[in-house]
């Protein structure tokens, strides 16, 4: 290395060399598990790793391909297209005839479209490349259907506190990393720990900017918060983790867990999610969750999505969090959600059933002549007749699609609608 040349970053220096010194990722790794006895047999087939970043997905792919022999070649489907696909496959044929394989890394394949995707298909298909494809993103969404049933799915997860420890204190002793130059206070630590987010690559960064804030060889807590002040976004807005968030808060309120709804709605709102946004999914929560049980629970929900709009951040924040409270502890019915879509299938099965008759406009005398509104009987002229007339078209009977709970004002639904069955039976 040129000495005037800066060192590389700590996460690379530290990059794994072997899989004994990967961090996490046991459920794929242990002895006798299904990804490392694939590599130390050397049947694998092409592969897909889908986890968050800094777990792992490039490093394991560099080293397949030092366990295998084969020739590797990192691309990233940011900067990479058809014309680097195409000349890394022509490379590979060639080397193939001197009996060397080929792997393509391709990193964030999620970034191809369909039909840069398609282009991998016959080269995975004939052997010529050995794929393996990193994503972020769920691929059943991301990654065509042909490409993926060529590869093995791999699920890499998030590092736990304690592989993020060992992470962190095999970079102070490592001579590559600290060389044993820095003591950290436990807290200091734990501050990394937390900033890294189950991300390798993330707290070695971390480490490696607060070392520049250490005294005498120690790293305080008060020193690392300072070298942190500016944290990062917790989640891709656009991506799977920002909607495994949504989903968690949506839970939490369906669940009756108000604490919970209020954590998940800080993380959202504090990782720099729309405040709109998140207000129009407390309002559908209120719609499909609390539904009748409460009928106020809209109103709140429409009135914190007011409130937001009016104040903005951080004021309009309170109101959110107002709604997710009210809307966690109120009583819960999908009684109308169930009921919307079972109608909306019906209409869907029989979108040209007629029009009953009687239920029919007559604003013309040729419409009363052909019998539109005939016989209809009116509310309240006749309240026993108007239960007993038909409502729904004759092809499909009498079909039930709403079913009061037993929360809430929807109890009383409930008992109003056994008075109206027995108005009709009568």
């Amino acid at each position: 290395m040129d000495p005037a040349s800066p060192p590389a970053p700590l996460a690379e220096r530290l990059r794994p060399r072997s899989l004994a010194e990967m961090a996490g990722q046991s459920h794929l790794l242990a002895s006798g598990r299904p990804l490392r006895v694939a590599i130390e047999s050397g049947r694998w087939r092409s592969m897909l790793f889908w986890g968050p970043p800094g777990v792992g997905k490039t490093t394991l792919a560099r080293l397949i391909a030092e366990q295998s022999g084969a020739h590797f070649v990192n691309l990233s489907a940011v900067t990479a297209g058809v014309k680097e696909v195409r000349a890394v496959a022509q490379a590979a044929q060639e080397r193939l005839a001197d009996g060397q394989r080929t792997i393509l890394f391709l990193d964030e394949v999620h970034r191809f479209n369909k039909a840069q995707q398609d282009l991998l298909l016959p080269y995975v298909e004939t052997g010529t490349l050995l794929f393996i494809g990193a994503t972020t993103e769920n691929p059943s969404f991301e990654v065509i259907g042909a490409l993926r049933s060529r590869c093995q799915l791999y699920l890499l997860h998030p590092l736990s506190e304690a592989e993020l420890a060992a992470v962190i204190e095999r970079a102070l002793a490592h001579p590559d990393g600290l060389a044993g130059r820095l003591t950290l206070e436990p807290a200091a630590e734990s501050l990394i720990i937390q900033w890294a987010d189950g991300d390798a690559r993330r707290a070695l960064g971390a480490l490696e900017v607060a070392a520049g804030h250490a005294e005498a060889g120690l790293l305080s807590a008060e020193a690392t918060r300072q070298a942190l002040s500016v944290r990062g976004l917790a989640f891709d807005k656009g991506g799977e983790h920002f909607y495994n968030l949504i989903s968690a808060l949506h839970k939490s309120v369906r669940g009756c867990h108000p604490d919970a709804a209020l954590y998940w709605l800080a993380r959202l709102l504090g990782g720099g999610a729309d405040l709109l946004y998140v207000a129009r999914r407390l309002v559908r929560m209120a719609a499909e969750d609390v539904g009748l049980a409460d009928p106020n629970a809209l109103r709140v929900a429409l009135a914190a999505q007011e409130a937001a709009a009016l104040l903005g951040q951080p004021e309009g924040e309170l109101a959110l969090a107002e709604a997710a409270v009210y809307l966690a502890v109120a009583p819960k019915s999908n009684a109308v959600y169930r009921a919307w879509g079972k109608a909306r299938a019906d209409a869907e099965a029989h979108a040209a059933a007629e029009v009953p008759l009687h239920l029919r406009n007559a604003p013309t005398g040729l419409m009363k002549t052909l019998g539109y509104g005939r016989g209809y009987a009116y509310y309240f002229d006749d309240i026993k007749a108007s239960f007993r007339q038909r409502y729904f078209p004759e092809a499909l009977g009498e079909p039930r699609y709403y079913d009061a709970g037993g929360e809430g004002w929807e109890a009383k639904v409930r008992e109003r609608l056994q008075a109206f069955e027995k108005l009709r039976r009568s």
